[in-house]
This record gives C-alpha cells, structure tokens and sequence, in this order.
C-alpha cells in the first residue's frame, strides 16, 4: 500500500460509522489478497506471505468483534473461515490457492455492508478528530483536502 492509499484509508475511517468501518476492513482485505497474490506469482514469497498475513489480520479482527448473540454472526463466522483456510493454505504452499474464491466472499459480504451502510445514520465512531473538507482549491485542477478544527488543543483520545 502506498502513501496516498494510506492516507485516504485514515481520512475515512476517522469519518466512518460502524457499518463503514467494516466495509473499509473489507477494502483492506480484498488489497491485500490481490497485494499477495501479485507477490507470489512475480517469486516474492516472503512479501506474499506478508500481504495474506495482512489480511488474515483484518479477518481476525472482524471475527473478533462478531457479536454471537445473532444468527448472522454465526453464518459469518463460516464464511471467515473459509476464507482464513484459503489464506492459510496459500501461506503454507507458497503460491495462490483459492484466492479467487475467497475473494468473492469478501466481495460479497462487502457489497451487502456498503448497502447497510448507506441505511446507517449513526455517527462517526471516532470522537474528537478533525473534520476532513474536500474540493477543488486554485492550484491547477488539484483535489485537497483540508482540515478544519475548532479547538486543535481539546482533539485526541480523552479516557
């Protein structure tokens, strides 16, 4: 991931409610398969595995914070693990397995959340940061963004 990807993944998920932020992990999931899968096929096995380590993270983070009492996080939990499997198994042979497949998993699940997210008009989860503007500026045709806080000296984590 480079620096732009970076920084336009900490903009949104500064700005992003529940539902966005699993949308965002889906995002980061699906980067870094693809991110691993061109690594194993150019002979980079050690970034490969690197890459689908990523992402196993990001599914262990969404498997974590499953809430069991419904139903859904049970079928979702199948399908993490599904997908945990092809990643495992790609790791351990050194080369992409099913990759694809798991891919689609992520794919699908992530469309369905970015439906929900569009429904969801609860706040941001991130309290207290700055409020991120966009739009074009007078340099030549460039997008910036801006940051605009009222009180730079109340904004971090307050316990």
């Amino acid at each position: 991931m480079n620096k732009d990807q970076i920084k336009d993944y900490t903009a949104r998920v500064a700005q992003a409610n529940r539902t966005e932020l699993v949308v965002i992990i889906y995002e980061l999931i699906l980067d870094s398969i693809q991110e691993g899968e061109m690594c194993y096929n150019n002979g980079d096995v050690e970034a490969g595995a690197e890459h689908i380590g990523k992402a196993q993270a990001y599914l262990q983070e969404l498997k974590g914070s499953l809430d069991r009492q419904y139903e859904l996080s049970g079928q979702l939990l199948r399908l993490y693990r599904y997908v945990n499997e092809q990643l495992i198994a790609t790791k351990l042979r050194q080369k992409p397995v099913h990759l694809d497949a798991a891919s689609n998993v992520i794919r699908g699940l992530m469309s369905s959340f970015a439906e929900v997210a569009k429904q969801d008009t609860s706040g941001s989860v991130m309290q207290n940061t700055q409020q991120v503007y966009a739009g074009l500026t007078y340099g030549k045709g460039t997008l910036d963004e801006v940051l605009m806080s009222q009180d730079e000296g109340s904004r971090g984590f307050k316990a």
